[in-house]
This record gives structure tokens, sequence and C-alpha cells, in this order.
């Protein structure tokens, strides 16, 4: 079901648990990198599943409330196929994150 105020973030188990371990998620070695993390609308869900992680079993599915982070956080930009993606541009705090669904990967 599509809900407007809600992003999503693909992420590995191990990582799901280090961020509740640390009681925040930092992003992945690609979000670290870029320096912002990644997440999708829910119309981009598959398309970064068939992108990024291709063969990866162990995956966690972020479902985030954005009204729960900060709004000078989280930008709306260009990116594959030149559509807007939601970066969070500091870290997540885990309260924002209403659901945790995990994801079966036969791509």
């Amino acid at each position: 079901m599509f809900e407007i105020n809600v992003i999503y973030k693909i992420c590995p188990m191990s990582e799901w648990n280090c961020a509740n371990e640390q009681g925040v998620y930092k992003g992945s070695k690609d979000d670290l990198r870029d320096g912002f993390i990644h997440f999708s609308s829910f119309d981009q869900v598959l398309g970064t599943l068939d992108k990024h992680f291709v063969g990866q079993n162990d995956l966690v599915l972020l479902k985030v409330e954005t009204e729960l982070l900060d709004p000078n956080q989280l930008k709306w930009e260009k990116s594959r196929n030149d559509e807007e993606f939601p970066h969070l541009y500091g870290e997540l705090n885990l309260d924002a994150v209403i659901d945790v669904v995990e994801i079966t990967n036969d791509r």
C-alpha cells in the first residue's frame, strides 16, 4: 500500500542488526561514500532491488516515516533515469523506522 510520507531503504540484515546495536543507522558503504543515505519511494523499490541487490540474500526493507526525520536533512534529488530519489544527509534515527520486512530475493 502506497503511503505518501513513507520512504524505503533496502539493506542487509547484518547492517540493520548493527544499527540496532549502535542506536542509529549510519548507512551502507555506498551511502558513506556518497555522503547521504540512499532511499527509494514505493514505486522505486523494485528497480533499486534489481539494480543494486541482485543475488543478495538476508535483506530487509526499512519503511521510514518522513515526518520523523529532520526535514533539513531529507532532499529529493534526481538520480537514476532522471527520477527524484529521497536522500538523507545525516544518520537515520531508528524511531523513524516504522516497519522492517524481510525480503525474499529470487532475482
